[in-house]
Order: C-alpha cells, then sequence, then structure tokens
C-alpha cells in the first residue's frame, strides 16, 4: 500500500469488539443514527476535550486522560471495567480521540477483568476488531501491571519504540477506501494528544 493510498477512514469507523462493545473515534458517538443502531446507553469519553453527545437514554462518562506515556489512564482501568461490565441496559462505546490507544486500553483491561483472558489475548481481540490499533508505552506499562495484578504473570513483553513516528507503519498497514495526503493524516495526528 503507498501513502497516497493511506485515509483516516478505519480510524473513524467504529468496531464491534463484543455484541453490546463498541471501540472508535471521536466522530462515531455524534453520530445518533449510529448510536440508536448499536444499541449504545453508556459512552465512555477518553479525551480531555471532545463533547460528550446528549442523547436520550444515553448516559457519557468522561475519562479525562490525555494520549501520552505518563497519564494515568490505569487508574481507571478497575471503574471503567466495572460501568462496562455493569450496563445491562444495552450497548456500550468507548471512544478516545481516534481510537487507537486510550479506548482500546479501557477495552483490554475489561477484557481481562471480566472475559478472563491474558494481556495478549486481549490486545489480539481488540486488534483483530480494529487493525489500527497503537497503545503508547506507557499504557501498556499500566496494562502490564494490572494484567499482573489480575493473574500474577505477565504475558507480553513491550519492547522500547525505536521509530519517533511508529504510527506512520499502523496506518500503512490498515485497509482504506480513499486516497488522503500523508500531510493530512499527519495533520490528524495532533488529535492524539487532546
Amino acid at each position: 500500500m503507498s501513502i497516497s493510498q493511506i485515509t483516516p477512514t478505519l480510524f473513524l469507523s467504529g468496531a464491534d469488539i463484543t455484541p453490546t462493545l463498541f471501540l472508535s473515534g471521536a466522530d462515531a458517538p455524534l453520530n445518533q443514527a449510529l448510536m440508536t443502531r448499536k444499541g449504545i446507553t453508556l459512552i465512555v469519553n477518553v479525551t480531555l476535550s471532545h463533547t460528550c453527545p446528549i442523547y436520550p437514554g444515553v448516559e457519557c462518562i468522561r475519562v479525562a486522560v490525555s494520549d501520552l506515556p505518563n497519564a494515568r489512564l490505569g487508574d481507571h482501568f478497575d471503574h471503567i471495567a466495572a460501568r462496562i461490565h455493569g450496563n445491562r441496559s444495552g450497548g456500550t462505546l468507548v471512544h478516545c480521540a481516534v481510537g487507537m490507544s486510550r479506548s482500546p486500553a479501557l477495552i483490554m483491561a475489561y477484557l481481562m477483568k471480566y472475559k478472563g483472558v491474558t494481556l495478549r489475548q486481549a490486545h489480539n481481540w481488540v486488534k483483530d476488531s480494529r487493525p489500527c490499533i497503537c497503545l503508547n508505552t506507557g499504557f501498556w506499562t499500566q496494562l502490564l501491571d494490572y494484567e499482573k495484578k489480575l493473574y500474577g504473570k505477565n504475558t507480553v513483553k513491550v519492547a522500547k519504540p525505536l521509530d519517533p513516528l511508529p504510527i506512520i507503519t499502523v496506518f500503512l498497514n490498515c485497509k482504506n477506501t480513499k486516497p488522503q495526503s500523508l500531510n493530512q493524516i499527519l495533520t490528524s495526528l495532533n488529535q492524539f494528544v487532546e
């Protein structure tokens, strides 16, 4: 795939993790028809600045954490996993700015705690549904700590990043439908820290 073929389409669309758990970027919760079609009754907004939409019968929880390695997303693993697990009235959408780092990390924590899977299995589960996930190293470290807390051991190791822009590799590995310039994609990457 060439750089001229890359689009943010896959990043902006949602992914079904389970029949009642969905992962997306910040655009999906703004689509009320999509929220209704998916039966969403709980939105977990893992951004600092994106608005929480107000829809009848839909609760929105904000987890105000930036997408930086030193951000303490792990402080929210138990609470958010419990909220996802306890949402019996409909579906849950977990989103961050682009759906690549913060929201997948929270979903992986939920899968470990309530579906009884290892971190490796949780990562594969989410990646199978949304191939473009790319957690920052700080979130990986926090997930490793969480896995050790839950299971007493770790099933994965995090390697130190070699490339200052590993995200480009992820974009190159994703399927897409419309050409987009690299400059437009890089501009959209600014959303990661919101």
